[in-house]
């Protein structure tokens, strides 16, 4: 009847500690909106470039070789890599915490009782025959197992793996958009470092027009065709071109360096063929359909995994209101001399379990879960501002390449005309029919003109690995 009531009362009081732990406070939950628009040009062909390996997308083999030594070498890169193990470590951790801990134990002591003391005192007035008397000071040796295991009842632990190795897939997600963005930031430095070889080559073809001018002028000053003052204005001329090439030789120096920096190597001359400048065509772009930027974007998976590890955790602070069921067990043979240690009477073994679950003062508790259901929060306006981004930055980059275009072709047609300018100012100049400051002024907007042209080149080979890049190429090797 006694141990009909005590399990009785047992029961009642496993029940009451469930009812009052499973008592959650209530939270504002958010779903993701994923939703995109059709098309980017209202074409609905899916045909992508991002599905491009990056040694397909870039033909120039010096590129390719830079891009394959930063693979390898990029401080950041490697450092990520890292991070990637830190998290995969992470995971088996957590992994191991639902799995039981089994571990061994072995000891040896030495005790002495004190005469003037309860144990001491009942030793000493126990009638022992001398024979059976323990030993004083009392050796002890034990050698055992022992294991300890909490139930994953409520999924608790699971879910902590779960989002640990959510969180490790984040990682590897972020490591490809680290590579995507490396191999865009090496590419764009490279078209920028032939961009400005060629100014060079022109300012310094310029030089050479500008100082037959000025042989031209000092030559009429002498028959009195001209005054000092054009000869002046000329030399001016000349001076502040040669200037240029100065400039140009610190840009090339800073951007062969970034590169440098880039591989994780120490400056040297960056193998390039400059005069393969004027070849380069940008690709015609094919940049499917908004959806597939879901699934082509690093980012955009690194931040949708980063929000189901932010859910899990909302999950696993959930479950430390329930109660905990935990089981510890032991085996092993314990005496006080060694010769005994082995005999079934030296055998004790331990079996427990322990039901807790928090009742009073459970601020800590709903602290860490307010917390957690404000980060999953966090979590999905991170991955709607993902994606938002990654749609207008393709949107962007194509209005830049057809503007860029257009811009382009007008911008030749204005080389054509100002270098033809140049040898007609010329022609007239040498016959007394145009005043030598229309010569200086067309030789100065020729050069910027080409120094425009050069640039827009450029810019419209960044647009092109840009795209390639904002449409998720590049990671996929």
């Amino acid at each position: 009847m006694f141990k009909k009531s005590k399990l009785k009362w047992v029961g009642i009081a496993v029940i009451s500690l469930t009812y009052t732990a499973c008592k959650t406070p209530a939270i504002v939950e958010k779903t993701a909106n994923t939703a995109l628009p059709a098309s980017f040009n209202n074409s609905q062909d899916t045909t992508n470039m991002a599905a491009m390996k990056w040694k397909e997308f870039f033909t120039d083999s010096n590129l390719t070789s830079l891009i394959d030594m930063a693979l390898q070498n990029n401080q950041e890169l490697n450092i990520t890599l890292q991070e990637i193990q830190v998290a995969q470590n992470e995971v088996r951790a957590r992994k191991g915490e639902y799995l039981p801990f089994v571990g061994l134990r072995a000891g040896a002591g030495v005790d002495k009782v004190a005469r003037y003391t309860n144990i001491g005192a009942m030793e000493a007035t126990t009638d022992i025959k001398p024979e059976k008397e323990m030993p004083e000071p009392l050796p002890d040796f034990m050698v055992g197992a022992y294991a300890t295991w909490e139930l994953d009842i409520w999924h608790k632990l699971h879910n902590a793996k779960r989002a640990a190795l959510s969180r490790y897939l984040s990682s590897v997600e972020g490591k490809n958009f680290m590579i995507t963005n490396l191999i865009s930031e090496i590419a764009n430095s490279y078209f920028e470092l032939l961009a400005l070889d060629n100014q060079l080559a022109i300012v310094r073809q310029n030089i050479e027009i500008q100082n037959n001018a000025l042989k031209i002028v000092k030559l009429q000053k002498e028959a009195a065709k001209v005054t000092e003052l054009a000869v002046r204005r000329f030399q001016a001329q000349v001076l502040n071109t040669q200037s240029l090439q100065y400039d140009l030789q610190q840009r090339i120096t800073e951007t062969e360096n970034r590169i440098n920096f880039l591989v994780g190597r120490y400056p040297q001359p960056i193998q390039r063929n400059n005069q393969a400048f004027d070849n380069l065509i940008p690709q015609t772009i094919q940049a499917g359909i908004p959806a597939q930027l879901l699934s082509n974007r690093p980012d955009i998976k690194q931040a949708e995994l980063e929000l189901v590890a932010a859910k899990l955790d909302v999950k696993v602070a959930k479950a430390m209101f329930y109660p905990s069921l935990g089981i510890s067990a032991g085996i092993g043979y314990q005496a006080f001399n060694p010769s005994f240690l082995l005999k079934p009477e030296s055998l004790l073994y331990t079996l427990a379990g322990d039901l807790a679950a928090p009742l009073v003062n459970r601020n800590a508790i709903k602290s860490v879960y307010n917390s957690a259901n404000a980060k999953q929060i966090q979590a999905v306006y991170n991955y709607e501002r993902t994606i938002l981004n990654a749609n207008i930055e393709v949107i962007n980059q194509l209005a830049k390449i057809n503007n860029l275009g257009k811009f382009y072709d007008l911008k030749s047609q204005e080389v054509e005309a100002l270098n033809q300018s140049i040898d007609i100012s010329n022609i007239l100049f040498t016959s007394a029919r145009a005043d030598y400051m229309e010569v200086l002024l067309t030789q100065r907007d020729a050069l910027e003109s080409r120094f425009d042209l050069v640039e827009t080149k450029m810019q419209q080979l960044n647009a092109m690995v840009n795209i390639y890049r904002a449409l998720g190429g590049g990671w996929n090797q």
